[in-house]
């Protein structure tokens, strides 16, 4: 089962409760298709580059909230009953794909190689340039040695 990223952005003035009852009626949804709720974050109360406009007026702060789950690529298609959840300003499910960053991309043995070739080449490079210092500085002076 892939791993997705439910993010929702509730209304500021929602209380914990029913904050934590939004929360349970979407893990309960998971589990009942045979998913896991793996981590849960809460943001806190953020401001929003934008207003969003609700029925009952627009809001400039939000309250998000990041759930991390596991579960079949069909939730997406049953999770819209959250857009008509009246505590949210916004929800968005993301898949998580298998990408590697940092010393992760390399493997155990391909990371000390790559790294001991980008160190040789970034000092190869500043010897070069002192070196075409120093001929700048020497023709010029046989220049000035001639006249």
């Amino acid at each position: 089962m892939p791993l997705y990223d439910c993010m929702l952005l509730l209304k500021p003035h929602v209380k914990k409760e029913a904050l934590m009852d939004l929360v349970a009626k979407v893990g309960k949804h998971v589990h009942r298709k045979n998913g896991v709720l793996t981590d849960l974050k809460s943001f806190g109360t953020v401001q929003l580059g934008y207003g969003i406009r609700k029925l009952d007026g627009r809001y400039y702060q939000g309250q998000l909230m990041q759930m991390t789950m596991m579960t079949p690529p069909n939730l997406n298609n049953e999770l819209h009953y959250l857009n008509k959840e009246d505590r949210l300003l916004r929800w968005l499910l993301v898949k998580h794909r298998d990408i590697k960053f940092g010393m992760d991309f390399f493997g155990e043995d391909d990371t000390k190689a790559e790294l001991s070739k980008f160190r040789s080449n970034l000092y190869e490079d500043e010897e070069e340039e002192e070196e075409d210092d120093d001929d700048e500085y020497n023709t010029d002076e046989a220049e000035r040695n001639k006249v």
